[in-house]
């Protein structure tokens, strides 16, 4: 491929996924490389039942990553939550641009806010993450699973089904839909997926050209944050379903990385802090699961897979 050819950008079909794929291809376009987006249907998009329930990694990613390595697009855009941190033979990770707000959400068209939910309030989330720090702190929650995709979950809510849904602040902005925020969830309360508001752009390893490109997209301080966390979550063996949660930022020129595990009806909560150099962004995730791992993070991970 030479540097004026157009780049076939893949993406799933979804309001939020188109998004982000026009997103990086605008930015694409303004350095002066042309794209052109194509659509492809993935299994999670397909799944009508509760996520969870399925027990398989990659469900927004894997038939993306087989268009790449079949040469059918030359770059894929992920919400980079939903990427597993298992290495694919034949690519790689090419870029991370400027992080959105990593922030959960409480979105409630009665309750102004999380306090003020009611005793035995119905919560609307499919994600054990939120569904244990929301129980760690408030036991007496209904925690209900909610399928759809925003603008779905959103109706559900207002149509009285839950009192209250968890949603990401990102999601929200980049539809437009930040209207619907009663009250950003504070770090204390409960933390983001891993990755949660970064974009991934991935492409073949040995497609220099592509590669060059996206690297012009990459905003360091929130590639050093999003690798910390998918290192830390790898080193735990967690998956992307489990009650893992992280929050890597940059302050003073410092990467800064939380890492928490909880059990799944949020009895027992661990958590670490460590910090380091941006470009020891790899050793301090791995740091964080170490010490996870030492307060017994493991025994976690695994009661959460077991369902007991």
């Amino acid at each position: 491929m030479n540097d004026t050819s157009t780049l076939r950008l893949g993406t799933r079909g979804s309001a939020l996924a188109l998004w982000q794929a026009n997103w990086v291809a605008d930015r694409l376009g303004e350095l002066g490389f042309p794209v052109e987006i194509i659509h492809i249907t993935t299994k999670g998009d397909r799944q009508a039942g509760p996520i969870q329930n399925i027990g398989a990694q990659g469900l927004f990613t894997k038939e993306l990553q087989r268009a790449l390595l079949d040469e059918q697009i030359d770059l894929a855009v992920h919400s980079l939550k939903d990427l597993p941190t298992d290495v694919v033979p034949g690519l790689c990770l090419g870029s991370v641009p400027q992080r959105a707000p990593v922030a959960d959400v409480l979105v409630s068209p009665e309750y102004p806010t999380f306090e003020s939910l009611p005793e035995g309030a119905i919560v609307g989330t499919g994600s054990l993450r939120r569904q244990a720090q929301l129980l760690n702190a408030r036991a007496d929650l209904q925690m209900r699973d909610i399928r759809g995709n925003v603008e779905t979950r959103l109706s559900k809510v207002r149509e009285g089904e839950y009192d209250a849904t968890i949603l990401a602040e990102a999601g929200l902005r980049r539809l437009g839909l930040e209207e619907n925020i009663t009250e950003p969830l504070p770090m204390s309360l409960c933390m983001p997926a891993i990755a949660q508001g970064a974009l991934g752009i991935e492409v073949r390893q040995d497609d220099a050209s592509t590669r060059q490109r996206v690297e012009q997209l990459a905003d360091p301080p929130s590639q050093a944050a999003a690798i910390a966390e998918r290192t830390m979550l790898a080193a735990l063996k967690g998956g992307c379903l489990a009650p893992i949660a992280a929050w890597g930022r940059v302050e003073d020129d410092t990467l800064k990385l939380t890492g928490r595990v909880l059990d799944r009806r949020g009895r027992e909560k661990l958590e670490t802090t460590l910090e380091a150099l941006l470009a020891e962004a790899t050793d301090l995730g791995r740091q964080v699961a170490e010490e996870l791992l030492s307060q017994g993070a493991a025994a976690l991970i695994e009661e959460s897979r077991s369902g007991e």
